[in-house]
């Protein structure tokens, strides 16, 4: 895939002069578009102007092992939700920036990402992109691995991502944090600026290896950083259902960790390799597979526990 430039231009510019992504010779993307300022973003989820001053629902999706679909998730998760019809904003927190990537945005020619953000460059509305999918995306770039570094130094690091989301939190119903396999400066800021951790785990043994650490983790955040943050579950990923290792561990997670397990499991399936090839989420790629059918259903689940729907 060859994602086009994301042009950046003020967050303070009207819907009606809002230029779309280009590239360097100047030809559209329509997969990506720069967004708007606040004010031409519609409440599609028909929630009240009191109820959205409260903020919205923010969801760290964190496991320290890599490779357990985290970015998978957070893109079909978003694109479900926005599939509901709620405002939607994911926000890229590893310098893979493979969320980016699958969403259609070419981080080498991204100009404002959460890297500026994060160090007190860029407001957040300055690296806001609006994606095809119907989601809104803080993209990521490699320099964001520098980030950790120069935020050690500053006092209350842990609260700056809480600090930054102030600024938007009229602006979306739920905001997706998609955090790097690691539970460093950035995963810890995460995990204080959310109300909901989602932990996605494959269903393999070896994958329940720091899971425990994590939790560790998250409990020290809640004593000492964020008393509202909650483990909102765990959503089983690249479930093979005709493993029987996979059923006994997926029988096993729940009971393990004592925490609430997200159904359904999400299958293993080709179709999540080749979504991101084209810069969509598999609900665009193949609406029908047994994989979006899966993330939808989670999406549902979720939303019941987030807003009670």
């Amino acid at each position: 895939m060859t994602a086009s430039p994301t042009k950046r231009t003020s967050a303070a510019q009207t819907s009606s002069s809002k230029p779309s992504a280009s590239t360097a010779t100047g030809s559209e993307n329509p997969q990506v578009r720069r967004r708007a300022g606040a004010t031409s973003r519609t409440n599609r989820s028909g929630r009240s102007d009191a109820n959205a001053a409260t903020g919205p629902y923010v969801l760290a999706v964190a496991n320290q092992k890599g490779g357990v679909a985290k970015t998978t998730t957070v893109a079909s998760l978003g694109a479900a939700f926005a599939e509901m019809g709620k405002r939607v904003l994911l926000i890229d927190l590893d310098a893979q920036a493979c969320l980016t990537f699958s969403l259609g945005v070419d981080p080498d020619t991204v100009a404002v990402s959460i890297n500026e953000v994060l160090i007190g460059q860029a407001g957040i509305r300055d690296a806001i992109v609006e994606c095809a999918d119907g989601v809104h995306l803080v993209p990521s770039v490699i320099d964001l691995a520098g980030a950790e570094a120069q935020l050690l130094g500053r006092p209350g690091r842990e609260f700056v991502l809480r600090t930054i989301l102030e600024e938007v939190e009229s602006d979306y119903d739920i905001v997706l944090l998609d955090c790097s396999p690691s539970l460093g400066v950035l995963t810890l800021a995460a995990l204080t600026a959310a109300r909901g951790l989602l932990i996605p785990m494959p269903c393999e043994m070896l994958s329940h290896r720091g899971v425990g650490q994590l939790l560790d983790t998250v409990r020290d955040v809640t004593r000492l950083l964020n008393p509202k943050l909650e483990v909102i579950g765990v959503l089983p990923t690249l479930f093979d259902g005709r493993s029987a290792h996979s059923q006994a561990v997926l029988a096993d997670v729940g009971e393990r960790y004592g925490l609430p397990v997200i159904e359904p499991p999400i299958p293993k399936t080709i179709r999540f390799a080749e979504a991101p090839a084209v810069g969509r989420s598999i609900l665009t790629t193949s609406k029908s597979s047994k994989g979006a059918r899966a993330y939808r259903a989670a999406a549902k689940s979720l939303a019941g526990r987030i807003w009670g729907a």
